[in-house]
């Protein structure tokens, strides 16, 4: 190898950038291992970006012409030079990699903007729209964009903080479901395994910086395929990882094949990092419901007034008259506070505690108002009408150890009703780990995945979705018990996990968020249609047949709305843990947002900042406000994070920081790291100094296929 390595050395002295790139090809094979999986590492993909606006300096191809279904033309071109000619924008190219210089004046609207390997890439976001029916909860995204740049784009939002990755990538099956350089890979492609495994490895090493290390899990489907290539390659890249493999039957009757066995099932990846544990399931609930305790103290020693009673545990509660929902807690009386000083609320009961069996006594309640709006958010407190006309209210709770009985299993919540009250039962039976075969009627891709899917946006159709139920089970496996985790899907296609996490935050409360990232490619098929009508990528009537826009967003918007696209409530019940009928929606809130590409100057200058604002947002939490401009006060503190551009005004800001609730991140725009570090120690323990550079170019820079 010695003899090899002089060779490539003489070549860096005369080309360094040739001679990096052999010594990086040379790494490659050097360190293949004897066994195991070795492929290909092929060129990284060469994107075409079809919403791009074209700009002087960057690199393009040359479309065919409108009407055509013709390959373009593959060789990529450099915009020296832009200038309009009879009103038309014309722009001046000069090929690239020929040692024959080529030039040709070709029209804007007939080029699309290529990021190759190792350019560097200026990641913004443009919101698209929202629904917002979950207050104060955090916002589940869906991302339209090439999803290694959007992978890349949250390293520098969600570094070593997503709990739970899901994806359900092409299977490579040879049916044009999946690109490589902007062309399909079909079956007859002698490089097609080689393919898919050098684009999966490269997102799988950006996902790996994403994941928390010390907790979190990845779990992949696939079919037989590439179940093989996929589990070395796993090995391979998460040697710390403890890997599994289960066996889900997605359908019993057989999938018809074509001189193929018919397939009945498919695989289920699960790596576990860190101390992750899986979350055991009920083999068997039993009925018997659990018996709820009054909120209202009995012992004559607790009621008002007295010493054990406490001062702070007589309070209204007021009861909606009509739904029996707690809409509100009143503050403590005062010892020398009459009852009649009470302020009643209009459609509310107001209920006190007082004790009116054969004598009035005036008790406390059980719980102080903190501990009681806790318990109150999680479903643990209801009020039950009684009485001849159901004008007495009594209000009800889950004791401490019954609330430890669930954390355990032993208690299981099934749903919430119309109150918000849980609806809880002893479970009966052991609860165990899950077996590596399933075999769940709720699995069913067809009545579960595709029929879901058209409740949801009838008459639109996407090919294979997921059974809703069982990537439902695979997450409670891995977020399960983590009421407030981050799950990433980007391979998210018809945004079944979004849909899962929407029905694991409604079982139990949860407040979990997932990021959901898909491109807008348009069926294969599809395509030619359109093509043949004159249209391309980027026209407003090629991109509204594009999954992101046709089948994600609508059915994220649809599930939480529990309205169709068309207005009309949705039909149907969810079923199995959990039912309800899918009018109802969720109490959830989603922003979609479509990837941008900035310029340096742009970003440098500042002038793309309402691009970059999201980015911001999202490292915060995705919750509550965002600031979409630069603040001329030279600060602004929102909801959950706030900025100082100015550093003269470090002390109102740190102010700020200070009064506020719940704020994360503290983002201090400074290159002087000393000032940074004096900002930071003035901010609270409890939120994050964020440095962002004068220039944003190295806050928000990332190179394409690294």
């Amino acid at each position: 190898m010695s003899r090899l390595t002089d060779l490539i050395s003489q070549v860096r002295a005369k080309n360094p950038q040739l001679g990096a790139d052999l010594e990086s090809e040379f790494r490659a094979l050097s360190s293949r291992l004897a066994f195991g999986l070795n492929f290909e590492r092929h060129r990284p993909e060469a994107v075409e970006l079809p919403q791009c606006a074209i700009r002087k300096g960057d690199k393009v191809r040359i479309l065919p012409e409108r009407g055509s279904t013709a390959k373009g033309d593959p060789r990529l071109w450099v915009v020296r030079d832009i200038k309009k000619v009879n009103r038309v924008q014309m722009a001046r190219l000069e090929l690239l990699g020929h040692d024959e210089p080529e030039t040709r004046d070709v029209a804007v609207d007939d080029l699309v903007v290529v990021a190759e390997f190792r350019d560097h890439i200026y990641p913004g976001l443009v919101s698209t729209g929202k629904v917002e029916r979950g207050g104060d909860k955090p916002c589940h995204t869906v991302i339209n964009g090439e999803n290694y740049h959007v992978l890349k784009a949250l390293t520098y939002t969600h570094r070593g903080k997503v709990d739970a990755i899901y994806i359900d990538p092409p299977y490579n099956t040879g049916a044009k479901d999946w690109k490589y350089n902007n062309d399909y890979v079909e079956r007859d492609d002698l490089y097609r395994h080689s393919k898919w495994l050098a684009m999966m490895e490269r997102r799988l090493k950006v996902a790996q910086e994403l994941l928390n290390p010390a907790d979190s899990v990845l779990i992949i489907t696939i079919d037989e395929k590439e179940y093989l290539n996929l589990g070395l390659l796993l090995k391979q890249t998460f040697p710390d990882a403890r890997i599994q493999m289960v066996s889900s039957i997605i359908n019993a009757k057989g999938i018809i094949r074509d001189n193929e066995f018919s397939r009945t099932n498919e695989f289920i990846f699960f790596a576990f990092f860190g101390k992750h544990r899986i979350t055991p399931e009920q083999k068997q609930v039993g009925n018997k419901e659990v018996r709820w305790a009054s909120l209202r103290r009995s012992d004559v020693e607790s009621a008002r007034g007295t010493p054990k009673g406490g001062p702070e545990q007589f309070y209204p509660i007021y009861v909606d008259e009509q739904t029996g929902k707690i809409e509100s807690i009143g503050t403590p009386l005062k010892p020398e506070e009459e009852v009649s000083s009470v302020p009643d609320i209009p459609g509310c009961i107001t209920v006190l505690p007082i004790r009116d069996k054969g004598d009035v006594l005036e008790m406390n309640w059980g719980l102080t108002i903190l501990t009681l709006k806790e318990r109150l958010e999680r479903g643990f407190v209801k009020a039950v009408f009684s009485g001849k006309n159901k004008n007495k209210v009594t209000i009800y709770y889950l004791t401490s150890g019954q609330i430890d009985e669930v954390e355990k299993g032993h208690i299981q919540v099934e749903g919430f009703d119309d109150s918000g009250a849980a609806k809880v039962v002893y479970v009966d039976g052991k609860r165990s780990n899950p077996t590596t075969q399933w075999e769940k009627e709720s699995h069913n891709a067809q009545s579960h995945g595709t029929d879901i899917l058209r409740a949801l946006i009838p008459a639109r159709e996407f090919p294979f979705p997921k059974s809703l139920y069982a990537v439902e089970d695979a997450l409670k496996i891995a977020v399960g018990e983590k009421r407030e985790a981050v799950i990433l899907d980007f391979f998210a296609g018809s945004g079944t996990t979004s849909h899962a996490v929407m029905r694991l935050n409604h079982q139990d409360r949860g407040r979990r968020q997932c990021i959901s990232v898909t491109n807008n490619e348009v069926a294969a098929d599809e395509q030619a249609t359109l093509r043949k009508q004159g249209l391309r990528p980027g026209d407003p009537e090629w991109e509204q047949w594009g999954i992101c826009d046709y089948i994600t967003k609508p059915r994220v918007e649809a599930a939480i709305t529990g309205q169709t696209p068309g207005g009309e409530p949705i039909k149907g019940d969810y079923r199995f843990t959990d039912e309800f009928p899918m009018a109802e929606g969720f109490e959830e809130n989603a922003e979609f947002f479509t990837l941008t590409y900035e310029t340096p100057v742009s970003v440098n200058h500042n002038l793309a900042f309402e691009r970059i604002a999201p980015l911001l947002w999202l490292r915060a939490g995705s919750a509550g406000r965002r600031i979409n401009t630069l603040p001329a006060q030279g600060w602004e503190v929102v909801d959950t994070y706030g900025l100082l551009t100015n550093l003269d005004h470090t002390t109102a800001f740190c102010r700020a920081v200070e009064k506020a609730c719940g704020l994360r991140v503290a983002y201090i725009v400074t290159n002087d790291d000393r000032r940074f570090q004096a900002v930071a120690r003035r901010l609270p323990d409890s939120v994050e100094p964020v440095r962002l550079y004068e220039s944003y170019l190295s806050n928000f820079q990332f190179a394409n296929g690294e």
